[in-house]
Formats: structure tokens, C-alpha cells, sequence
């Protein structure tokens, strides 16, 4: 049987998120378009059919007062609660640890480009991974404290990289980005014309090789969630 994942797209107008979750995402993906009004079947209905949930990035902060973050709020919440396993990635890292109990911040300032990530706890989603990796990062908002019952998996300089409750897992890096999408973000912020071009300037054929191995992340988050779904429970 083919994995179903629910995908929710965060992300604010016409972006590359939708593509770039389907091409990593080995499953057939469901998309709702939170900001847009499309929402997932609740979980305790008929029409749940999914072995896992991905939420993706957004231009928003997840403390923004907007009617569509409360809502999924309550949603992933209670998605949890029913141990549904769930993959947050960037903004759905940080609305996920939120969403749990914890607290997010402004940095002022851009974690921006091509970045090297520590692993520094189990995690079941960067198993597949060497000690320290090379991921793409866009965010300027940062996990400043965890959910209560959270271990971090992962950090580097600028905070808290990825981390697990249960079966929600967090990782603030970009695994599903391509070297299309990097670019089409960079050309996209609202940056000076020298931060541009050195971020720009690092997106070579070599960084894009050695973040590939990110991409194993959903591999792994897939696994665990149609294992847990069908009852061959392991430790997350």
C-alpha cells in the first residue's frame, strides 16, 4: 500500500513549497493551502486517510495574529493528541514547538545560505545523516525555548536545528530545497545588494551536492510514520 501524507503548505502565494515536498516525499501527498482556507480532514473523521502529516515553510511568523494559524493550531493539536506523526519543516518546525508549548522569537537578523548542521540527539529522521551536514536555511524567527517533554536533535550557532515530542518531529533547515528553489528565496528577500550577491554567490553546484544527503529526512519521517500506522511501533 502506497503512504499517504497530508501536506500543509504554509507558504503564502504562488511558491515552489507544493513541488518541492511532492518531488522529495516518496508517497502520494495530499496539499491544503492553509492561508488560502483549505484545511485537513479531522482526525477522528471517516476521511482521515493519512499515515503522516508535513507542514512546510511560510513568509509569516507562527506568532502572527491570523485566523488560519489559530485554527491549524487547534488542528495539529489534537492531531498529537491522536499521535498522528507529523514533520515540520522551517515555519512548521517553529508552529509545531509552538503549537506544543514552546516559544518562538524574533533573531532580527536572517539565518540565511547554505549552513553546517549538528546532530546532537537520537532521532529516528536523521539517522541516515553524518554527524554534521550541510543544510539550506531561510528564517529569521528561532525556537527559543523547546515544548515541555521536547530533546533537541540537532543545533548549530544559531539555535535549536530539529527536535522530537513523541511523534511530532521539527527540523528547522530546508531538506526538500533545490538549487532553483535557493535562488528563487534569495532573489526573493529583502536584503542589501552585497548580502545578496555573497549568499547568491555560495549557491554552487558543490553546496547543492553536499545538502543532498538532507533530503534523506523524509525517506526516514515516511518510514516512521506508515511503521507507527500499522502498528510496528519503534522508539522515535
Amino acid at each position: 500500500m502506497t503512504p499517504r501524507i497530508a501536506l500543509l503548505d504554509a507558504s503564502v502565494g504562488d511558491t515552489p513549497a507544493e513541488r518541492n515536498v511532492r518531488r522529495e516525499v516518496d508517497a502520494d501527498v495530499d496539499a491544503y493551502k492553509l492561508p488560502d482556507g483549505s484545511r485537513p480532514p479531522a482526525v477522528s473523521t471517516a476521511a482521515w486517510r493519512y499515515d503522516g502529516v508535513v507542514i512546510g515553510g511560510s513568509q509569516t511568523s507562527v506568532y502572527d495574529d491570523r485566523d488560519w494559524i489559530h485554527e491549524t493550531t487547534e488542528w495539529v493539536r489534537r492531531a498529537h493528541a491522536a499521535d498522528v506523526p507529523t514533520l515540520g519543516i522551517c515555519w512548521g518546525h517553529q508552529f509545531l514547538a509552538q503549537a506544543l508549548g514552546g516559544r518562538v522569537v524574533d533573531v532580527g537578523d536572517h539565518e540565511l545560505g547554505y549552513r553546517t548542521v549538528r546532530r546532537v540527539g537520537e532521532s529516528r529522521l536523521l539517522d541516515g545523516l553524518p554527524e554534521a551536514f550541510t543544510a539550506f536555511e531561510t528564517h529569521h524567527d528561532r525556537v527559543a525555548e523547546l515544548p515541555p517533554g521536547a530533546v533537541t536533535t540537532a543545533r548549530n550557532e544559531f539555535g535549536v536545528q530539529a527536535f522530537r515530542r513523541g511523534t511530532a518531529h521539527g527540523v528547522q533547515f530546508h531538506p526538500e530545497y533545490d538549487r532553483q528553489t535557493a535562488e528563487w528565496v534569495v532573489d526573493n528577500k529583502d536584503l542589501s545588494a552585497d548580502r545578496t550577491e555573497r549568499v547568491r554567490d555560495d549557491i554552487t553546484e558543490e553546496r547543492v551536492a553536499a545538502a543532498e544527503p538532507a533530503t534523506r529526512v523524509f525517506d526516514a519521517f515516511v518510514s516512521f510514520a506508515t511503521a507507527h500506522r500499522r502498528g510496528a511501533r519503534r522508539p522515535h
